[in-house]
């Protein structure tokens, strides 16, 4: 490392354990996202072990929506339960006796050295495919350092409202777990227009490299590794001042 790279870093470590699962490390503070630590989740399977070292000491879980790739009970009975779970009203009736505050867009928590802001997200987060809607959010970190973790959404114009906030670093996801990318998340190129929005410094992908069916093994929107590199290039077109970090699942970065 020169001494230049030491001087540009931002003072956030990030660990993508994969799909929506990262552990962000800033001011002292540990947030893990989306807990789904299984190799096995309903009917999906998961490529790699998640190494449980990393996830010690964890002070708040930011869960997005009650999808089951991203709100799983037996994934969060694992965390060590003293850590606070933050979730949307209809998922955190999910959560049992952990201890749980209820927030909506427009809610401020603060954990730690931390100001967490929940933001909008353009994604029906029901549990089951039918039935009422739940919501689905994202959140703002702030401390010294800001960073936007997204869930699952479309683009939505409240977007622009979370990059006059400050972003200095956006997790965005670029793919999805199926042969097909339905309505309410961000494809590659999504991710990409979305950064002319956020205009974070820098822009991690996740929802990517993680999660399969067995059936389709061969070949799923999540499986195709070109995801990331895909939205690597769309960026460098759409927003060029943007620097892209591609983090494998399972590795660490200090940003």
């Amino acid at each position: 490392m020169t001494g230049s790279d030491t001087e540009g870093r931002l003072g956030v470590r990030v660990t993508f354990l994969g799909h929506a699962t990262a552990l962000i490390e800033m001011d002292g503070t540990r947030l893990l996202t989306d807990p789904v630590l299984r190799r096995r989740v309903a009917h999906l399977r998961r490529e790699q072990q998640v190494d449980r070292d990393a996830i010690t000491q964890v002070d708040a879980v930011l869960i997005s929506h009650a999808h089951m790739d991203h709100l799983d009970r037996p994934s969060l009975a694992t965390i060590d339960p003293r850590a606070l779970m933050v979730a949307p009203a209809a998922a955190a009736r999910l959560l049992g006796k952990r201890q749980v505050i209820q927030v909506a867009p427009g809610s401020r928590v603060e954990v730690g050295h931390l100001t967490i802001d929940v933001t909008p997200a353009d994604h029906d987060g029901r549990r089951f495919p039918v039935g009422r809607p739940f919501p689905a959010v994202g959140y703002r970190i702030s401390g010294t350092r800001s960073v936007y973790f997204a869930g699952d959404t479309g683009l939505f114009d409240g977007m622009a409202d979370i990059g006059k906030a400050g972003v200095d670093v956006a997790l965005l996801p670029v793919s999805g777990w199926g042969p097909k990318l339905p309505p309410g998340h961000l494809s590659a190129l999504d991710a990409a227009r979305a950064l002319r929005m956020l205009t974070p410094k820098v822009a991690v992908p996740i929802h990517w490299g993680t999660l399969h069916t067995p059936m389709r093994r061969a070949r799923t929107a999540e499986d195709d590794a070109a995801a990331p590199e895909e939205f690597a290039r769309r960026a460098a077109e759409l927003a060029p001042e943007v620097r892209v970090v591609i983090i494998p699942p399972g590795g660490t970065v200090d940003l």
